[in-house]
């Protein structure tokens, strides 16, 4: 589980939320960066994408320990 925060939030502590990074199909700059889950569902998010990328290998990693 990965903590992001949805682009322009005003609720829940600026937006954030944790993603399952199991279900990441795809990650985009568009310029906004938009991430595809393996269902369908898309979310816009603050962080960008070398980030999320970042925190997906830290997570894996500490699966792996």
């Amino acid at each position: 589980m990965i903590k992001l925060t949805k682009f322009n939030s005003q609720t829940n502590k600026k937006g954030e939320f944790v993603l399952n990074a199991e279900i990441i199909e795809t990650i985009e700059e568009t310029p906004d960066t938009v991430i595809t889950l393996t269902n369908g569902k898309k979310f816009i998010v603050e962080e960008p994408m070398d980030e999320i990328v970042r925190r997906v290998m830290k997570y894996r990693r500490a699966l792996h320990q």
